[in-house]
């Protein structure tokens, strides 16, 4: 029962996903081929009440809703597996035409190709966890 504040805060993401068309396979087509400004517009404002975000937490140090300090770990790794990571997760969203929250939001709006997508993705994580060990990080 406790977790039904994490069921209404995702059905109300999704709700603003699906009304600002970021979850619309045009509008992730149309970033994709720099033809409008609308998706970056989004991932940019989401970027910058991030940082925001980050900034006021860490200035008057915030708990979390059970109490608990939260700890923002410094980047201590390096940049290029975010870029390599970057690109990866950039290509399978191009070709998929979502990323992975969307994936189920688009499910739940009734676009049920989504559940190869989604299938398609269990599969990739499942294979991520068997090589882990052999991959470098």
């Amino acid at each position: 029962m406790k977790f039904i504040k994490f069921l209404f805060v995702g059905i109300f993401f999704g709700i603003v996903l699906v009304k600002s068309e970021a979850v619309s396979w045009y509008r992730i087509y149309e970033m994709f081929k720099f033809q409008s400004f609308h998706m970056y517009g989004i991932i940019g404002s989401a970027v910058f009440i991030g940082i925001v975000g980050i900034f006021l937490m860490k200035k008057y140090k915030v708990n979390s809703l059970d109490g608990k300090p939260i700890n923002i770990p410094s980047k201590e790794k390096s940049f290029i597996r975010y870029i390599v990571g970057g690109i990866i997760f950039g290509l399978g969203w191009a070709l998929a035409g979502a990323c992975p929250g969307p994936m189920y939001i688009l499910l739940g709006a009734g676009f049920y190709a989504m559940f190869i997508l989604i299938f398609a993705a269990m599969i990739g994580t499942f294979i991520y966890g068997l090589l882990r060990t052999k991959l470098p990080h």
